[in-house]
């Protein structure tokens, strides 16, 4: 006898703030204060999430830079026991076409250096050398959108 699962239902869309918090402190940096997770401009940021079944387990936060062509994303976190599922590529897939579709031209971030494959089968590049955040080396990478 065959066992069936549940339909599972993928979304991607905008994410309450405070459910952003709790998944970025989950994953990023869960021995530090919630504080911590906090971005200084977070309330004039897009932020995103995919659900699973309507639990939210990936998410990104998306800031426009100043000079009108580039947006840096921010906190891009998948809770530990949805990695290696596709979300995380289908949410910053998604992010770089709404930040296209938005007109800009760019995206950036710090990425942390263990992170650096999966952003390079991505098309990013490095554009700065190995520094340092918190103890863990970081680059500054980046991807034309445009």
């Amino acid at each position: 006898m065959a066992v069936l699962r549940p339909h599972t239902v993928i979304v991607i869309k905008e994410a309450l703030l405070e459910d952003v918090y709790r998944i970025r402190h989950e994953v990023l940096w869960p021995g530090k204060p919630l504080d911590f997770v906090k971005v200084e401009d977070d309330e004039n940021g897009w932020h995103f999430g995919v659900y699973e079944n309507d639990m939210l387990v990936s998410v990104i936060s998306l800031f426009p830079d100043s000079d009108g062509k580039s947006v840096r994303f921010r906190k891009f976190a998948t809770l530990d026991h949805f990695q290696n599922r596709g979300f995380g590529k289908k949410l910053l897939v998604f992010g770089m076409e709404y930040s296209k579709t938005s007109g800009l031209e760019r995206i950036w971030c710090d990425a942390r250096a263990d992170a650096l494959l999966f952003y390079e089968r991505l098309g990013f590049v490095k554009f700065s050398e190995v520094f340092l955040k918190e103890g863990l080396e970081y680059y500054k990478i980046e991807r034309q959108i445009r």
